[in-house]
């Protein structure tokens, strides 16, 4: 009945689901942050504004080396700062629709790659100025990594899309 409704029964196929996935959490979200690593450090690399947690540029780096677990690394998601709504969502259909790298989405938890542009999805109801003090700025580009193809070939696409946007 309600008790079945409200919520504090969980359906026993989802419940099934969950348990299935649980035994290789780990191994995908190592997989997940040696991949947003990757792509940061080749983002610094290329001088582009990309701001990671596992980048010693990180200004809360010395922190969360600290308490992290380094079994897991420092997550999957990074951003990349393209200046203008516009340029951003530029960037992010090429992405999909001309790369296939990934999904425009305002999730963060999938295994393929996710990518939004915060400050009109996410933090779209922020004011300016908390958006501002948030540092969100209009042209943040979200990207939550996947772990589907190589890690080469995900490189590649992510490449030809800069090259299309002319941000390299």
């Amino acid at each position: 009945g309600s008790l079945m409704l409200l919520g504090p029964t969980m359906d026993p196929r989802i419940a099934f689901e969950i348990s299935m996935r649980l035994p290789h959490l780990g191994i995908r979200m190592a997989e997940h942050s040696r991949r947003a690593l990757f792509f940061a450090q080749r983002l610094a690399e290329l001088d582009l504004p990309v701001s990671y947690p596992g980048l010693p540029t990180h200004p809360q780096y010395d922190l969360l080396k600290r308490d992290m677990n380094s079994e897991y690394g420092f997550g999957g998601i990074f951003t990349l700062d393209l200046g203008t709504e516009e340029k951003a969502y530029q960037f992010m259909n090429i992405l999909q629709n001309d790369e296939q790298f990934g999904f425009i989405a305002v999730s963060l938890g999938y295994f393929d790659s996710l990518i939004s542009c915060s400050a009109s999805s996410t933090s779209s109801e922020l004011s300016a100025q908390d958006r501002t003090d948030a540092g969100i700025t209009q042209g943040l580009v979200r990207i939550s990594i996947g772990y589907t193809g190589s890690l080469e070939q995900r490189w590649q696409q992510f490449e030809n899309a800069m090259k299309a946007a002319k941000l390299i």
